[in-house]
């Protein structure tokens, strides 16, 4: 987790929200931005997500995507599984954790931090820092 954290802070210069925020874009307009973030954010994971469980767990050997693939098949074929089945257990697994937005450490510090008018990047890292904790996901 603090690979993941520590990389979606690492990103956060890319952060439409943060830069027309403090352009002094209206607030009328701020979601446009946060949405925008929310779609980078979403489209970067995968990479991400795969770079750091290959480095963790087959000594760095990258595999690039294939954007012949949709998201969820995209990134099992980065984590390095080849067939299908897997990849379909992916899809179902993320398909059911998308919806997962109760009382849980991660989805309040990612709404608190949010609050704040942080941006997406920040907020999502502060998620990821609570699911860290032994109480609630490591």
């Amino acid at each position: 987790m603090t690979m993941l954290s520590m990389s979606l802070l690492h990103q956060q210069v890319h952060s439409k929200f943060f830069k027309a925020y403090q352009l002094g874009t209206d607030k009328a307009k701020y979601w446009e931005n946060y949405f925008e973030d929310s779609l980078d954010l979403i489209a970067r994971l995968p990479q991400v997500c795969a770079t750091i469980y290959r480095h963790k767990y087959h000594n760095s050997q990258l595999i690039q995507a294939d954007h012949n693939l949709d998201w969820a098949g995209n990134f099992g074929h980065m984590l390095g599984f080849p067939d299908f089945q897997m990849k379909e257990c992916l899809r179902a697994y993320i398909s059911i954790h998308a919806d997962h937005e109760g009382g849980n450490i991660s989805a309040h510090s990612c709404h608190l931090v949010g609050s704040a008018l942080a941006d997406p990047y920040l907020s999502f890292s502060a998620a990821m820092n609570g699911l860290a904790g032994p109480l609630h996901g490591l």
